[in-house]
């Protein structure tokens, strides 16, 4: 643990590129369209370019790839291929049953010591409704130094798969720590679906960074029109309605907690990339599988990283 907090502290003056993703389901395309941009710009593996990556829900499954050395099109063809298997099932128990099918043959056993870089997954404990972050390096630890494991023990497919456990359109997720506890855990979102100020805690608090050396890549999914009931069934209308809850739910959970890095770290630089699109053709949600609706959002994420471009080279270059 000192040798590590004295090379963090060794780096003072020295920019730490930290990469944040929102969940949201689906949507995480437009997160890969930014990303497949970013790849591109810097001209290698992601892992090797960040030195700290938080990830949320959809989030955390391409934050932990990146970590694991992972490049963009590999994941990309991932959610081309996998999205629909997971997002066209019918019950929550059908969907999370596709979700640790999908876990486990990708991240095939690997483990938090197998990362490449700096690495936070959030998930929510639902019996103590706190969150529980699933990190590698001790040196990110605030308190209980003594008993720290990465990732609590457990493995990178189990800690995304809570993550992603978006409640009730998915099952809760029962996890077992190297201590021998079962933790009941949902979707990250529900306590920071932006992980964004996490991330910051860690960099400024635990790492000991200033909060001046810091160059931070928030990207989210972007925001889009409701999609209209395509039935008009009673049960339709109020699967519609809860989906749309949940929606709402994790947007203002988004929104608050960038709005609160905006006053407690406005001093930290810092690209939030997440835009707005309001044509009607484009409207969709967490649980889209239509591949072609997908492959717009994309587009519209290669899109929005035009827009910053100058300024991401100022940060990563």
């Amino acid at each position: 643990m000192k040798v590590v907090m004295e090379e963090a502290r060794g780096r003072a003056g020295q920019p730490m590129r930290v990469l944040t993703l929102d969940g949201g389901g689906a949507k995480g395309f437009y997160t890969l369209g930014v990303l497949k941009e970013i790849e591109a710009m810097v001209g290698c593996p992601l892992h090797e370019k960040f030195d700290l990556v938080f990830g949320t829900s959809t989030g955390a499954i391409i934050a932990a790839l990146i970590a694991l050395g992972h490049g963009v099109d590999p994941i990309l063809d991932l959610y081309r291929t996998q999205v629909r298997t997971v997002m066209s099932e019918k019950t929550a128990e059908a969907r999370s049953r596709a979700l640790k099918t999908l876990a486990d043959e990708v991240f095939a056993g690997a483990t938090f010591k197998d990362v490449k870089t700096g690495i936070g997954i959030v998930a929510a404990r639902w019996l103590t409704e706190r969150p529980m972050i699933f990190k590698a390096n001790v040196a990110q630890a605030h308190g209980r130094v003594g008993t720290f494991v990465p990732g609590f023990g457990v493995t990178i497919a189990d800690a995304v798969r809570a993550s992603c456990s978006a409640y009730p359109f998915f099952d809760r997720t029962i996890v077992k720590t190297s201590m021998g506890e079962d933790i009941e855990l949902f979707d990250g979102g529900y306590c920071a679906n932006n992980p964004t100020l996490y991330a910051i805690a860690d960099a400024v608090h635990a790492l000991c960074r200033e909060r001046r050396d810091i160059r931070l890549v928030n990207i989210g999914v972007g925001n889009y029109p409701e999609p209209k009931p395509g039935l008009k069934r009673w049960l339709a209308k109020k699967y519609l309605v809860s989906v749309q809850l949940l929606q709402k739910t994790l947007e203002i959970n988004t929104q608050s907690m960038d709005q609160l890095r905006q006053i407690l770290f406005h001093d930290v630089p810092t690209i939030r990339i997440s835009d707005s699109f309001v044509q009607p053709e484009m409207a969709t949600d967490l649980l889209e599988h239509d591949l072609n609706k997908l492959g717009v959002l994309f587009q519209r994420g290669r899109e929005s990283f035009a827009s910053r471009e100058t300024q991401l080279r100022e940060y990563l270059m």
